[in-house]
């Protein structure tokens, strides 16, 4: 049975889910169906708490963008349930990717109305893996449990993610790729989950003169 945490059946009535990210007012979020390659420009809090940085969020992916009211920034494969989206942290309150917790990164993924809670908090949450690539970039592997939608058993899942705080912000923007456990044992799927990871950048968008904005966010 595949393991489907959100798809996109079942969703009436239910919350949208709070990723933090949040959309630059006239940007569209893309996906080049040649090479995967994903576009975003959201939009982060300034290291004074009140400036509003644009920042260009990619990354690459097989799996196409996933529509809908419930989704930000998030491609997936709806036969695997297998996806990767976008997510945004709260304030780091200037500390650097070495300085934080691994906690920070899991309780704002893991929250009630995260991405991840759409059907129920996880649970058995544990952090495999943490590890600084370099001053810019730090990735962490997590397990956990979801609840299946069609028969609400649990079911192992797998993630990882990596996370950057863009130069003048003090958010960090977080890609978060996750598959069923029995997937990911695959390694073909690893291969396919390394690929992604390692394709993402966030960095402080070019300087326009356009007013900076936020989308407004549709509800569900």
């Amino acid at each position: 049975m595949v393991a489907h945490p959100m798809g996109v059946s079942g969703q009436a009535g239910k919350s949208r889910p709070e990723t933090g990210v949040i959309l630059r007012d006239g940007s569209e979020v893309s996906r080049d169906s040649r090479t995967g390659g994903v576009l975003a420009e959201i939009i982060l809090k300034g290291n004074n708490n009140q400036d509003r940085v644009p920042v260009l969020a990619s990354y690459e992916s097989p799996w196409p963008l996933a529509t809908g009211t419930v989704f930000d920034v998030e491609c997936r494969d709806q036969s695997t349930g297998d996806a990767a989206f976008l997510s945004v942290s709260g304030n780091t309150k200037g500390q650097n990717l070495e300085q934080l917790p691994s906690s920070f990164f899991v309780d704002d993924l893991f929250a009630t109305t995260g991405r991840f809670s759409f059907y129920g908090q996880p649970t058995d949450i544990k952090v495999k893996k943490s590890t600084l690539l370099n001053e810019k970039y730090r990735t962490l592997d997590l397990s956990f449990s979801t609840l299946s939608q069609s028969t609400q058993a649990e079911i192992p899942r797998r993630a990882r993610v990596i996370a950057t705080i863009p130069d003048g912000t003090n958010q960090a923007v977080m890609l978060v790729a996750s598959a069923s456990a029995n997937r990911w044992k695959k390694d073909s799927e690893k291969q396919v989950i390394d690929s992604v990871i390692d394709s993402f950048r966030a960095t402080p968008a070019p300087q326009t003169s356009l007013k900076v904005r936020g989308k407004e966010r549709r509800s569900s």
